[in-house]
């Protein structure tokens, strides 16, 4: 099995096919402005947090603001229209904490362009939910399949949208 970084699980929970394509080496973040907009609000927000707290790395993945003394991960998204998405990611850090030996990890959600938190701890049933979603990454991941398109209504505001849609 495969290494499955946050992010996977992220552009899985969004769109099998948008996780296939960059795990394949298709990006195409670096043409969207959506994602420009969310790398400035993550460089911008909360600039004395670096300060305040440490960069973790699990292995698999690093956490940019992670306050060791009440063991919190900080997180800033830049909106909340995929909430789940951020949540499942989020979590999955949370459980990569726990496997390391940090008890009872905890996360703030912080979306600075909507002047919103939201507090996040693994639940009951999160852990297995999270190892289902990681043997369906591994599957997509492991296919030599392209996934199919979503339907093209969810997909507007995709950094492959016009990959996915040129022609149709």
């Amino acid at each position: 099995m495969r290494d499955i970084i946050p992010t996977f699980l992220n552009l899985y929970l969004i769109c099998p096919r948008q996780l296939w394509l960059h795990a394949n080496g298709v990006t195409m973040e670096h043409t969207s402005d959506l994602v420009l907009e969310g790398k400035l609000a993550h460089e911008h927000s909360y600039i004395q947090r670096s300060k305040k707290y440490k960069e973790l790395d699990l292995g698999v993945a690093k956490i940019d603001h992670y306050d060791a003394d009440n063991r919190v991960v900080h997180e800033i998204k830049k909106s909340n229209k995929k909430d789940k998405a951020h949540r499942a990611q989020v979590k999955y850090y949370l459980y990569l904490l726990e496997k390391m030996g940090v008890e009872s990890p905890s996360a703030i959600l912080e979306y600075p362009l909507l002047r919103e938190t939201e507090k996040v701890e693994l639940e009951e049933g999160d852990r297995e939910q999270l190892r289902i979603w990681l043997r369906e990454i591994e599957q997509v991941l492991s296919s030599g399949h392209c996934p199919p398109k979503l339907p093209k209504s969810k997909c507007r505001g995709c950094s492959y949208f016009d990959f996915c849609w040129s022609g149709e």
